[in-house]
């Protein structure tokens, strides 16, 4: 209610942005926005029910513990899959509620079997194959015996997808590599068709892997950071602008980080500003202080290099950033007042600040900046 700090998500961007990628995959290509990691920052609470009033019926989470957040607070005809951790008691409520799930050790499946009746409902998962990545998926031997189980076990089990995770597709560096796991891949697709067991929906292609090898979208494709108006890597963007002789990036970003000014004051010439000795004043200085540091997302690293907009033009942070303020250079600046709007990331006037230049000053990259901004930080729908 008094917080010093906000994000707003606009939800015009959200609409965009769903309409491009429906272009890009057509009517055919189901369409799973991932929201896992607080919705890439962007707040799960916020942003989902933006995600379902503009028609999407799709989404996956990492854990059981995200797919309850939204079944407890969105109503409607949705679907879920947990792509990461379900325990035991998570698992139960997952099959009750007709929640997916992916299996990629036989252990789950094996409980999925257990749970099934107990639970009164087909277990609905799909099956995630380890073809290069090395993290979580089913070997080749753990893939047959996880058919044989299916096939025991047809009344307790239904086969919604086969899928894998592409190791890297948004670098060409990886094309070796990503080509091996498509082959890999196909190869058990052909082993669950000749097995006689069907699964809806057959997946591999994340944002970057859907652009950059069309090949791989299937008939689902899982659709993270392009949702939030952000292309996987500059490579994947430009690629894309080539390829479509485009000469800007057609994504509206949704989310900003904003504050105000705290307070103003001038520090002397010969003065050090904020603690230790790590910035002298050489002429007389003004100073915005605002209300922000690193107990709420804006690194400490930032010290004495981090930028924000004040007033339309981009002006420096000066002095080691605080655990709840930062001093920020005005001596520029005619007029600033307390309580003048503070920029992080987003566009004040012409000039912006974007989520790629703020994670440049912190070294971050997109997707971490993103999902490391506070929970806590009130995620306001414009």
């Amino acid at each position: 209610m008094f917080e010093s700090t906000h994000i707003e998500l606009d939800s015009e961007a959200v609409r965009h942005n769903l309409s491009i990628l429906r272009n890009w995959y057509g009517d055919d290509i189901k369409l799973s926005t991932v929201v896992k990691g607080n919705a890439y920052g962007h707040g799960l609470d916020e942003f989902v029910p933006m995600l379902l009033q503009n028609g999407i019926d799709h989404l996956s989470v990492f854990s059981a513990n995200d797919a309850y957040r939204i079944k407890a607070r969105n109503k409607g005809d949705y679907d879920l899959m947990i792509m990461g951790m379900v325990e035991r008691d998570g698992l139960e409520w997952a099959i009750r509620e007709g929640v997916d799930f992916f299996i990629f050790d036989i252990d789950r499946l094996e409980s999925a079997i257990d749970l099934s009746s107990k639970a009164g409902s087909k277990a609905k998962i799909h099956l995630e194959l380890e073809t290069g990545m090395n993290r979580t998926g089913l070997s080749p031997g753990d893939f047959k015996l996880a058919l044989k189980l299916i096939e025991e076990n047809r009344d307790k089990i239904s086969v919604e997808g086969i899928c894998t995770h592409l190791a890297g597709a948004e670098s060409i560096s990886n094309y070796h590599r990503i080509k091996k796991q498509r082959e890999r891949f196909k190869r058990y697709c052909k082993k669950l068709e000749s097995s006689g067991i069907e699964a809806k929906y057959v997946h591999m292609a994340c944002s970057a892997a859907s652009l950059m090898y069309p090949g791989t979208r299937y008939n689902m494709v899982r659709i993270g950071i392009l949702s939030y108006g952000f292309f996987p890597s500059k490579e994947v963007l430009i690629s894309y602008m080539n390829k479509n002789k485009m000469n800007s990036d057609p994504l509206k970003r949704v989310l900003s980080w904003k504050s105000k000014v705290m307070d103003i004051s001038t520090v002397k010439a010969g003065e050090f500003i904020g603690y230790g000795t790590s910035y002298l004043a050489n002429i007389d200085t003004k100073i915005a202080i605002v209300p922000v540091g690193y107990a709420i997302g804006f690194k400490r690293s930032l010290s004495n290099q981090g930028r924000v907009l004040i007033r339309g033009s981009r002006m420096s942070v000066v002095g080691m950033v605080n655990m709840n303020m930062i001093a920020v250079d005005v001596t520029e600046l005619e007029n600033v007042e307390k309580g003048d709007e503070v920029v992080f990331i987003g566009r004040q006037g012409d000039i912006e600040i974007s989520v790629a230049s703020f994670s440049d000053y912190s070294h971050q990259v997109n997707y971490e900046l993103l999902t490391r901004l506070p929970q806590e930080i009130p995620r306001l729908v414009i």
